[in-house]
């Protein structure tokens, strides 16, 4: 019922200069911590390495699997079993990444909203890209005009390559689009890509992270986003 009420009350909202909103994917538009954990344990597993916490690992995501992989190992990069676990990540994750995966409260009724007021939607995720595309249909269907994902034909967040990449997709100048993310390295994609940036903290990184990565604008709630947007 809230999230009916939210929607009932955006009927008189005013036509805003915002035309485009390129998100981040995890922490951002899904919960897809549980998920992301799961695999990466088991793959660690198959090495005979030890599991890591949740909190663990949602301080290692954000920078993609070859980052979190080595983030997760004894010795990083440096570890002799860094492909091997990286392989059994991709195949794990590629077959687990729904299990538990759910966007956050509110978010698919804001992406709803927005669509109504004819704001175009696309996903920029240093995830890979095959798992950005499967899981922007699955979840969110014809309301994402454009997912990018890694790929080796662009440099990952926190570069601009993909927000780039999406605008052109969306047809979006900078001064009409906004960025949304959760993290440090999303707060750097934005002002590198030179579009407005909005910080959430509903996702894997709270305020207070956000606010010293240089973030001027969070917010905690898919309601206080959808004021922030309109606002721009």
């Amino acid at each position: 019922m809230r999230y009916n009420i939210f929607i009932l009350s955006l009927k008189g909202m005013k036509r805003m200069r915002i035309r485009a909103v390129i998100w981040d994917l995890d922490g951002t538009l899904l919960d897809t911590l549980d998920d992301l954990a799961a695999s990466i344990n088991w793959a660690l597993a198959q090495s005979g390495l030890p599991p890591r916490t949740t909190p663990e690992v949602r301080a290692f995501v954000g920078d993609g699997v070859a980052k979190l992989v080595e983030r997760a190992l004894p010795d990083g990069a440096r570890d002799a079993r860094f492909d091997a676990v990286y392989a059994a990540f991709v195949r794990h994750y590629g077959a687990h990444d729904q299990d538990h995966t759910r966007p956050y409260p509110g978010v698919t009724a804001l992406l709803d909203a927005l669509c109504a007021r004819g704001v175009r939607h696309a996903i920029v995720s240093n995830k890979i890209d095959f798992a950005v595309r499967d899981l922007s249909r699955a979840y969110f269907g014809e309301r994402i005009a454009a997912a990018v994902g890694d790929d080796p034909s662009r440099r990952r967040k926190p570069a601009p390559d993909g927000v780039l990449e999406a605008m052109r997709r969306l047809d979006a100048r900078a001064e009409e689009t906004v960025y949304v993310g959760d993290s440090e390295v999303d707060v750097r994609t934005a002002r590198n890509a030179g579009v407005t940036g909005v910080a959430v903290s509903w996702g894997f990184r709270d305020e207070a992270t956000l606010r010293a990565a240089g973030a001027t604008r969070v917010c905690a709630t898919p309601e206080a986003l959808l004021e922030e947007i309109e606002s721009l």
